[in-house]
């Protein structure tokens, strides 16, 4: 097993703030958009430096997304931020009409994602929202692990051409991506080779998924890790490469298990490469109020319920 170590902890969502500074520097024509939410979303210094590049449209989310879209007309590159529920859900026949059908060039950042929201509670903890935007045509939906892949991803997208979901959290967590990555739309990203499990993650699961490994490793079992970024487009290529050898896989996913990641490799599976899976992911509830760790416990996405769920897998093979 790869030993990932690390020295600090950081929020998600400030390396989107340092990315979308950086994005502002590098581009004249990235522009800022939030919702009331600019220190949330860290977008205090793209708003200190390029005031006449930041609309602050306050509590109208619809409006911001319209807004937006119409920005790509004369050649902007729109950044807009606020929580992830009011991101999607809120303002869904917004992103489909406006940005979604007629293809526009509009970055959906979305803040405080999955129940690492904590004490905000089940009205804020967004467990839809990668099903909802992955089932739009031409969306691209990304999802970093770490403070260093979320900067490099804001990075990315600015340069990609067309509408993305990028989404992160609040919590800090582990630093544990190199700082001068280079972020590949669509591109898995091996954590660790292993034969005898693939464990494919996403998000803030990555290192609860780095924990189990080292886990399975003292208990004889090789695990294969994949940090599958970018749901969509889905890495096919990598997934099934990995599958060919390892014979079964645990999804995991900090998001209701259906419409997610795990329903997206499922699909692949059953098309391409029959397998025994495993879900680690909120069973088909809404959150709660807690701190993060103690949802995280509750719902079943604790570095133990991956180590049960590769046990479990592992047996179901033929």
């Amino acid at each position: 097993m790869k030993k990932y170590t690390y020295t600090e902890k950081k929020d998600t969502r400030s390396g989107f703030g340092v990315g979308l500074h950086e994005a502002g520097i590098k581009n004249g024509n990235v522009v800022a958009l939030c919702a009331d939410l600019k220190g949330s979303l860290k977008m205090d210094a793209f708003a200190n430096d390029f005031p006449e590049r930041f609309v602050q449209v306050g509590i109208a989310e619809a409006n911001m997304i319209g807004i937006a879209a119409g920005m790509t007309i004369g050649g902007k590159i729109p950044f807009t931020g606020t929580f992830a529920n009011f991101s999607t859900g809120r303002v869904y026949d917004q992103i489909r009409q406006s940005v979604a059908y007629s293809n526009k060039n509009v970055k959906i950042c979305a803040s405080h994602a999955g129940l690492t929201l904590g004490e905000d509670g089940a009205t804020h903890q967004i467990l839809e929202d990668i099903g909802l935007m992955k089932m739009l045509p031409g969306m691209v939906v990304i999802n970093p692990c770490d403070y260093n892949q979320t900067k490099a991803a804001t990075l990315a997208i600015a340069e990609y051409e067309g509408p993305v979901y990028l989404r992160f959290g609040r919590p800090s967590i582990p630093v544990f991506t190199p700082a001068d990555q280079k972020f590949e739309i669509g591109k898995a990203w091996m954590v660790n080779e292993g034969t005898d499990v693939t464990i494919i993650a996403t998000g803030h699961m990555v290192w609860k998924a780095i924990e189990a490994g080292e886990q399975l490793e003292a208990l004889g079992i090789d695990a294969e890790i994949i940090n599958i970024h970018t749901i969509k487009p889905l890495d096919e290529e990598a997934i099934l490469k990995s599958l060919r050898k390892t014979g079964c896989v645990v999804t995991c996913e900090e998001h209701n298990k259906f419409g997610g990641l795990g329903e997206s490799v499922a699909r692949l599976l059953t098309t391409e490469l029959p397998s025994p899976q495993e879900f680690v992911a909120v069973n088909d509830s809404f959150g709660e109020s807690g701190t993060p760790d103690e949802l995280m416990t509750k719902y079943g996405l604790d570095t133990i319920n991956i180590v049960e769920a590769v046990q479990k897998v592992i047996k179901r093979k033929k």
